[in-house]
C-alpha cells in the first residue's frame, strides 16, 4: 500500500513510518526537512511547507497515495485545505482513505480539568460518545514557554481546535476518514519531556517528591509512543476503520501519586512520594487544575475492532522513556528552568 504521511519526521512519526515500512508498505513523508534522522531509510521524503498543501499537489500525485495520514492538523482552516486537496483531481483518483490525528482535549472533561467548562465532573472513562467541549479554542491563552517559539502548536494555538478539525474531516465528501483521539503521549523523542519533572528531581538527588493532595488520586490517560504509532498504523491499513473515531491510550490510568512513584522507580529511585495538603503548598507547587475531574478515556473500541494492544509492560515503557530523557537533556533556554528546592524543603519540613 502507498501511504503518504503529512508531518511526522519527529516524535511519533518515525515510529509510525517504521511500523508501516516493516509491514511492507511504501511510505512517503511530507515535512519541512528539519529532522529525519530517525526515519527508516526506505521512506521517501518530500520537503515543503505544510501551510501550503495545494502547492505540492503534483509531488503528491507522483506518489499516488492510497491512504493519507495527517499527523498535525490543528485548525479548521488547515482541515478544509486538506480535504480540498485530496478530494479533487488528480489526488482523488488514488486516495481512498485518510487518518487524522486528534486529541483527548476534545472532551468536555478536558475543559472541566482546566476550569474552562462549568458544571459537575463528567463520569469516566470517556468513550467516543462522551460530551465534547462547549468552549472552543482551548489553548488560546497559553503563554509561550522558553525554547518553543518556533513550535507549530504554539504559533497556531489561538486557532487550534481539534473539535473543528474533526467536524471538517468527518463530514468530507469523497474522503473516508478515521479520527484517532490520542492521550498524553510519552517516550523517545518527546519534545515536551513529560517525564522530566520527576527525572530531574531524581537526578538532582531529591529523596522526596511532593504530590499535592488534590492531585494524589487524579488520573490521566497516557500512551507510550510506540503503542500509539501501532494504533495509527492499524487505522491506516485496516479498511474497516474507515468512518470511525477511536480513543487511543493505555488500558489503565494510575492515580497521580502512583504514576509519580512508577516514574521514579523507572529512574532507579527508592525515595518517598509525599502527599501534602494543597493549601500548604506555595502557588509554584500547586497544579492549577480541577483534579476532581479525571481525564481518563476508554480505548475498548479500537482494541475490539482493530486488535490494538500495548506491546510492553508499563515498567518497561517507563524505563525506555526515562532512558531517553537521560540521553537527551534539555538545552538552551529550556534547560534553565529552576526547580525551587528551597520551597520544597520548607514544605517537607512543615514550615
Amino acid at each position: 500500500m502507498r501511504i503518504l504521511m503529512i508531518g511526522g519526521s519527529s516524535f511519533m512519526g518515525p515510529a509510525v513510518a517504521g511500523e508501516l515500512v516493516g509491514l511492507g508498505h511504501e511510505v512517503t513523508i511530507f515535512h519541512r526537512g528539519k529532522t529525519e534522522n530517525d526515519v527508516p531509510d526506505a521512506v521517501r521524503h518530500i520537503h515543503g511547507d505544510q501551510g501550503d498543501l495545494p502547492s505540492y499537489t503534483e509531488a503528491f500525485a507522483d506518489v499516488a497515495p492510497e491512504v493519507v495520514i495527517h499527523m498535525m492538523l490543528m485548525t479548521e482552516a488547515q482541515a478544509r485545505t486538506f480535504v480540498e486537496v485530496f478530494t479533487q483531481p488528480p489526488l482523488n483518483q488514488s486516495v481512498k482513505r485518510a487518518v487524522v490525528i486528534s486529541s483527548q482535549d476534545v472532551y468536555r472533561a478536558y475543559g472541566r480539568v482546566n476550569q474552562t467548562e462549568p458544571g459537575p465532573s463528567d463520569p469516566t472513562p470517556l468513550n467516543e460518545d462522551a460530551p465534547l467541549r462547549e468552549q472552543l479554542y482551548p489553548h488560546k491563552d497559553i503563554p509561550t514557554p522558553p525554547g518553543r517559539e518556533e513550535d507549530d502548536f504554539m504559533r497556531l494555538r489561538k486557532e487550534y481546535d481539534k473539535i473543528l478539525v474533526e467536524r471538517v474531516v468527518m463530514s468530507a465528501r469523497g474522503l473516508s476518514c478515521t479520527v484517532l483521539r490520542l492521550p498524553a503521549v510519552y517516550g523517545p523523542r518527546d519534545g515536551q519531556h513529560r517525564m522530566r519533572s520527576v527525572v530531574k528531581r531524581v537526578d538532582d538527588g531529591r529523596r522526596a517528591l511532593i504530590v499535592p493532595a488534590d492531585m494524589a488520586n487524579w488520573r490521566w490517560t497516557h500512551g507510550y509512543v510506540d503503542d500509539v504509532a501501532h494504533a495509527i498504523a492499524l487505522a491506516a491499513t485496516t479498511d474497516k476503520a474507515a468512518g470511525r473515531i477511536y480513543n487511543v491510550g493505555e488500558s489503565e490510568a494510575l492515580p497521580w501519586v502512583e504514576f509519580t512513584r512508577e516514574i521514579g522507580r523507572a529512574a532507579g529511585w527508592d525515595g518517598e512520594v509525599v502527599i501534602v495538603p494543597t493549601d500548604k503548598l506555595p502557588p509554584s507547587l500547586q497544579s492549577g487544575i480541577d483534579a476532581s475531574q479525571d481525564l481518563v478515556t476508554d480505548s475498548s473500541r479500537i482494541r475490539a475492532a482493530l486488535g490494538y494492544a500495548e506491546a510492553l509492560p508499563r515498567a518497561e515503557r517507563l524505563a525506555r522513556a526515562v532512558a531517553w530523557e537521560h540521553a537527551h537533556p534539555l538545552t538552551g533556554d529550556a534547560a534553565s528552568e529552576v526547580f525551587d528546592y528551597a520551597a520544597e524543603d520548607s514544605v517537607l519540613a512543615g514550615e
